[in-house]
């Protein structure tokens, strides 16, 4: 009898979520190589013009004065192509910053016109604004709904004849958006209906997410029944008969190859639907790592890699000095920051190349490993193991090599034994990793993406086991779906049968 209840709750299970299923594993190739079109700091850094040493007349330790903010909060880049000094890391969500200020009236940028709007559009895409059919977005679509609209409003999309789309932000005055024919295809084929992406659905966040963690959660439920239920049925001495055959399955047609499929890839369906459900955080205690009792403070890595500055600690060299000592280099943007206490300029470069230009001194390449390990070192009270990573770890890796690579890894020995990534380049953390972290690296990443170094820093080989499983998961759903169909058929052909029956004897009874 429960081998029986066991077979029926899984059977209902599956015909509720078989579509679920030939959606999840389908998608996930298209994960692999397709993402929801997005806008980030690269994008608008690609796409600014350079910086010209001759339009700077705004010092920084002006700049910093009129907001009342130290130097190295700031960075120097362009803004509707005039230089512009912005806070990083500042301003509303799909923003590349907050208040603009131009390098070379020192003014403020106010409300943004409507002219300015077509401007951004334009110097985006290439394309002439005029081409373009304009329209404010009234509620989000299929290609916002990641955003907030009401930080960024009024949104303005413009389409062109060639199939490119740019959304542009007149609250923020910076272009949050941008689609193409191929990354819109891209993405239905992928991250839309893996994520359940609908707009519909997921402009209602509480309640995408809970659809999302139930009917994952539920599958997997439902995946751990099949496989127990498979291994249950099969007999390794094949003491079934099908057709006269010594068998051990005791399946014929769909059913057959449903209980295959699921001895074979039955496991992968269960830590898959799993993984993906931790994708959505249903655990905060386990990520966050409540509950665990007090914890020490971790040392502040980022603080004793930049030190203090004074508010005129870029005096002696002028912004436009920097550029003049880079040469012909197309900079895109100048960052001002510091290192060991003393003020640098990080030049981003046309290509995604940096430099580095000392206030005092001259440009070069790198920060010194020695003095990185020094400053780590001294934070953490000489509790840390530092080596430098010419290649990705179990922690730090990036299957499209974007990540940037050699860093300083520094390893906290006690606690939490965090884990900090620091590129040379910029002394900057470009990744981290804590004991706290480890359901979402293994349970979720681990699982989900199999994004072990020994798997996914050699590909194709990762892009071969993952497309396998994914193909093997497709087919499990279909067959999922046939038996799913039939089950619905008999049911409905019974419950129509029941009434017709009924009519039948009432008939009777009155004749």
């Amino acid at each position: 009898m429960l081998a029986r209840g066991l077979i029926l709750v899984h059977r209902w299970l599956g015909v509720a979520l078989c579509l679920c299923f030939l959606l999840w594993f389908p998608s996930g190739i298209g994960m692999m190589y397709f993402p929801f079109p997005s806008v980030g700091a690269d994008d608008r850094l690609e796409r600014a013009p350079a910086l010209a040493a001759s339009t700077i007349a705004v010092s920084p330790a002006e700049a910093a004065g009129t907001w009342g903010v130290a130097p190295d909060d700031l960075r120097l880049t362009t803004f509707d192509g005039r230089p512009a000094y912005r806070f990083r890391g500042g301003g509303p969500p799909g923003g590349a910053g907050g208040p603009v200020l131009y390098a070379d009236t020192g003014d403020e940028q106010g409300d943004v016109p409507m002219s300015m709007v077509r401007r951004l559009a334009e110097a985006w895409t290439g394309l002439p604004v005029e081409e373009a059919r304009a329209e404010t977005l009234r509620d989000v679509d299929q290609w916002t709904i990641q955003h907030r609209l009401a930080d960024l409003s009024p949104v303005w999309k413009f389409s062109w004849p060639t199939g490119e789309q740019a959304y542009v932000s007149q609250g923020s005055g910076e272009v949050v958006q941008y689609t193409t024919r191929a990354s819109r295809l891209g993405a239905y084929l992928g991250p839309i209906p893996h994520w359940f992406y609908f707009t519909p659905l997921r402009k209602h966040g509480p309640e995408w997410s809970r659809i999302v963690i139930w009917s994952s959660g539920v599958g997997t439920i439902a995946a751990i029944l099949g496989v127990a239920i498979g291994l249950w049925r099969y007999s390794p001495s094949k003491r079934y008969r099908l057709r006269g055959v010594p068998t051990g399955i005791p399946y014929s047609g769909q059913k057959r190859w449903h209980a295959v499929l699921g001895l074979v890839f039955g496991v992968a369906t269960v830590t898959y639907a799993f993984s993906g459900m931790l994708s959505m955080d249903p655990f905060p205690s386990l990520t966050s790592g409540q509950g665990a009792g007090p914890r020490a403070r971790p040392p502040n890595i980022r603080g004793a890699l930049r030190g203090r500055l004074g508010p005129d600690a870029f005096d002696g060299k002028h912004p436009r000095e920097a550029l003049a000592q880079l040469g012909t280099a197309a900079v895109k943007e100048l960052e001002l920051t510091s290192f060991d206490g003393e003020p640098f300029y990080v030049a981003r470069l046309e290509g995604g190349d940096s430099r580095i230009v000392p206030v005092h001194g001259e440009p070069r390449d790198a920060f010194a490993q020695e003095a990185i390990v020094r400053l780590v070192t001294e934070a953490a009270g000489g509790e840390v193991e530092t080596r430098l990573l010419t290649r990705y770890d179990r922690y730090y890796l990036d299957r499209t090599r974007q990540q940037p690579l050699p860093v300083v890894l520094a390893h906290l020995t006690t606690g939490e034994r965090t884990r900090y990534y620091i590129d040379p380049d910029t002394a900057t953390v470009v990744g981290t990793y804590s004991s706290r972290n480890w359901v979402g690296r293994w349970l979720y990443n681990g699982l989900h993406s199999l994004n072990f170094p020994w798997l996914y820093n050699y590909r194709p080989l990762w892009d071969i086991v993952v497309i396998a499983l994914m193909l093997g998961g497709t087919a499990l759903g279909a067959t999922s779906l046939v038996l799913a169909w039939r089950v619905l058929g008999r049911w409905l052909a019974r419950a129509l049968r029941r009434p017709a029956a009924q009519g039948a004897a009432l008939s009777e009874d009155l004749a």
